[in-house]
């Protein structure tokens, strides 16, 4: 297990490479330049040429990712051009309302699809699974956008009971929460229930029926164990795009997230702003992907002996 993790660590080198060389490309390509962005178009040429002089902007492009890469080995990953802070600074200042966010949108998102699936998938074609199954449709062609604005303009216009924006309280949370969880429960409550039905059909399920095991002890011991496997993969890819995919939600609930941050350092260039919330947010996903990979063992012990290899 100790060398499987070690070799997913080591592959993290590349991917972080290639995604800091994708991105640094894309920044560097779009129109625009730090300094006319942070002086405004009106500022002196003479200005402008100066302030790109001091942040690098005026090197070669290949040049400039170099620096960049030798920097960010030493730890160094630069000012905000906006803030004139260490960048993870704002990262970290940031990110407890993302997380919060993830966290608790996942497991609302969890706690609803799995159970529902589970009980779609043994009452197949009941009113239950009819009424789960279009309401997951519902939920997953829903923009997210849009089902915020509802929310606010039902719970927060209509009746008064929360908040619509800021981060006060927990109530606060209440209304992104559910507009994050709607469609990622509708992927997992489909997928409960996709695999829950594949499980259910196979051979050792019909003997242990046959052996005289009761429905319950069937569902849950032996079929929801090897159902389970998508389920969590699912899971934890959702938590890892949610981390860096909230931008939507706190726009349209004014929460200062990592979303909202990144936005803004895209709108004025903040090429070292950028470059380090998508280094911080691809480590995260890729923690978390290898985490769920680990979970698979104490899941199904037939992959222990894979990750021993």
């Amino acid at each position: 297990m100790l060398k499987y993790i070690g070799k997913r660590l080591l592959a993290l080198i590349p991917i972080l490479l290639g995604v800091t060389f994708i991105v640094f490309a894309i920044m560097s390509l779009t129109p625009g330049d730090p300094g006319t962005l942070m002086l405004g178009p009106t500022a002196p040429k003479e200005a402008i040429d100066q302030l790109n002089h001091e942040l690098g902007y005026d090197q070669p492009f290949l040049k400039r990712y170099v620096q960049y890469v030798s920097n960010a080995i030493k730890g160094d990953f630069g000012k905000s051009y906006r803030t004139h802070r260490p960048v993870f600074e704002d990262i970290f200042a940031k990110f407890p309302t993302t997380l919060l966010l993830a966290v608790f949108g996942v497991a609302v998102a969890t706690l609803i699809g799995v159970p529902i699936g589970i009980l779609s998938a043994v009452r197949q074609y009941s009113a239950l699974d009819i009424v789960s199954v279009v309401g997951a449709m519902l939920l997953a062609s829903m923009p997210g956008f849009w089902l915020g604005l509802m929310l606010i303009q039902l719970f927060s216009l209509k009746l008064s009971w929360l908040p619509s924006s800021g981060t006060g309280s927990l109530l606060n949370y209440v209304m992104p929460v559910l507009t994050l969880a709607g469609p990622t429960a509708a992927q997992i409550l489909r997928l409960t229930r996709s695999t829950m039905l594949e499980v259910i059909r196979q051979d050792y399920i019909r003997t242990a029926r046959a052996k005289g095991a009761t429905e319950r002890d069937i569902v849950w011991k032996h079929a929801l164990r090897n159902a389970l496997l998508p389920v969590v993969t699912v899971v934890g890819m959702n938590f890892g795009s949610l981390l860096g995919g909230t931008i939507l939600v706190e726009s349209v609930f004014a929460l200062p997230g990592l979303g909202t941050l990144v936005l803004t350092a895209i709108r004025m260039k903040d090429i070292p702003q950028v470059m380090a919330t998508v280094i911080f947010l691809a480590s995260i996903f890729s923690v978390i992907m290898l985490l769920v990979d680990i979970l698979y063992a104490y899941i199904d012990p037939r992959l222990r002996s894979l990750y021993a290899k």
